[in-house]
């Protein structure tokens, strides 16, 4: 028996591969399957099935790319409806893999058609469970992401999770491994812990939601304090249950190098201009119009949660980056990818076009100016929760996921001295570039963020509240 996780940082998404007997299965593939492909190859097996814990809302499954390049079946578990082929599992079906034996386990609560697979070894014995988003290490998937949200509220998913983790997850032994979906900085929970995977024992004792409590308690305990998704969740899980075009076809249309010549003309016919190269390099001179998103950073999230879907786009990337920036984007739904900038930036900046810039500013020469500018204002791009633990008095508060709301900043022009900043510099660069994107050009990029600010506390009025701005 072999199973290997594949963890993908950016989305903090876990895919994992079993094999045994030269019969392999994959579990909540990325859309970028060609790691799949090769680890078939090593091993020497065929990928017979494609299991799915759930619609997805944070990423493109790479389910019907996969079975197209395999031919394996793809399954859901019990009330799931899709508009491609796809087995539904009945509630404890067995699927055989080699010597060992995966059962569906329906678990609904996060989605209504969530399901977890229960891997059993070669003795039968219970030996690892995939819970896709329905428990994870310290956390529990949330409960508000209902596709038929006029026929089901986020309390009633609760309450089906709490019966699913009774159950279905606190029957089983402590020693069985647990495997989830997703690691920290996932929005697809509250708070998940560090590692990756963990046991059933490790998490009955530590994890919150697994607690002696009242179903009433753990309705209130999963949905209290909740932010609200990422505004990509819903357009992923819609293509994740009616189906998409292939990566092969979306990198085709991608790959395009374009002449400076084709590129303005784009920018004539206003295509969108993403920016992946690393933040620290876009501050220093950029096509104007652009925004960054660096591939150095949760770069998949962030563009999943403030570029536009319907707008055709254009990259500048690094050179040799052109395939990761669009693999990258379509991992979340992002097909409408024209072409990049043939030669980069370098080659713009060399053919004498005009440029734009990002002004950086260290956090005590900002400490500086606050006395004595009355026309200075701190826009925090952090999250709500991350001002409230703490922020410079008078700071205004606009997450950076809100920057693209038309009027996010409506009551600030070129008067106003700009000065931006998030927790350690990728988001800041971010919300520059958005911000520069609407007009508004007399900003400054506090390096460090918030951490090289608290580092210099001495320097500043840092505040705490419960009552956060927006």
């Amino acid at each position: 028996m072999f199973i290997k996780q594949l963890y993908t940082g950016c989305l903090s998404e876990s895919a994992y591969f079993i094999e045994s007997n030269g019969i392999a299965a994959v579990i909540d593939p990325l859309r970028d399957i060609e790691d799949y492909l090769i680890l078939a190859k090593e091993r020497n097996a065929v990928i017979k099935y494609i299991f799915e814990t759930h619609f997805h809302a944070d990423f493109v499954s790479g389910h019907l790319d996969l079975a197209a390049a395999t031919g394996a079946t793809i399954v859901y578990g019990p009330d799931t409806v899709t508009r491609f082929q796809a087995h539904v599992a009945k509630d404890e079906e067995l699927f055989q893999i080699g010597e060992i034996t995966l059962q569906v386990l329906h678990t609904p609560g996060h989605t209504l058609e969530s399901s977890c697979y229960l891997l059993k070894n070669e003795t039968g014995k219970d030996t690892a469970i995939f819970t896709g988003d329905t428990l994870f290490v310290g956390d529990v998937g949330r409960p508000d992401l209902a596709q038929k949200a006029n026929e089901i509220t986020m309390q009633d998913l609760a309450g089906m999770l709490y019966e699913s983790l009774q159950k279905r997850i606190m029957p089983l032994a402590d020693d069985v491994l647990l495997y989830p979906a997703h690691g920290a900085g996932s929005s697809c929970g509250k708070n998940l812990g560090p590692e990756t995977f963990s046991t059933i024992g490790e998490q009955k004792a530590t994890n919150y939601a697994l607690q002696p409590q009242s179903k009433d308690e753990f309705i209130r305990s999963v949905t209290e304090g909740l932010a609200a998704p990422p505004q990509y969740f819903p357009i992923n899980a819609k293509i994740n249950k009616e189906g998409y075009e292939s990566l092969d076809s979306v990198l085709e249309k991608g790959l395009q190098p374009l002449s400076i010549a084709a590129f303005k003309e784009k920018i004539k016919n206003n295509l969108f201009i993403l920016d992946t190269r690393n933040s620290s390099d876009f501050i220093n001179g950029f096509v104007p119009g652009s925004v960054s998103i660096g591939l150095d950073g949760r770069f998949a999230e962030w563009a999943g949660s403030i570029l536009p879907f319907d707008q055709p786009m254009i990259l500048v990337t690094e050179k040799g980056k052109e395939k990761e920036s669009i693999v990258r984007l379509a991992r979340v739904g992002f097909d409408k990818i024209e072409g990049y900038l043939d030669g980069s930036y370098e080659g713009w900046l060399a053919a004498g076009e005009k440029i734009d810039m990002i002004i950086d500013v260290e956090a005590d020469e900002m400490a500086m100016d606050i006395d004595f500018d009355p026309n200075m204002v701190i826009v925090d791009v952090r999250k709500p929760n991350e001002y409230a633990d703490g922020h410079i008095k008078e700071a205004i508060n606009i997450p950076l996921d809100t920057l693209t709301d038309p009027g996010s900043m409506a009551n600030m022009d070129d008067n106003h001295n700009i000065y931006l900043h998030c927790a350690g510099g990728y988001r800041s660069v971010i919300a520059s570039s958005l911000i520069k994107r609407q007009g508004i050009h007399n900003i400054r990029n506090v390096t460090g963020g918030f951490a090289r600010i608290k580092e210099l506390s001495d320097k500043f009025d840092i505040e705490k509240e419960a009552a956060v701005l927006n």
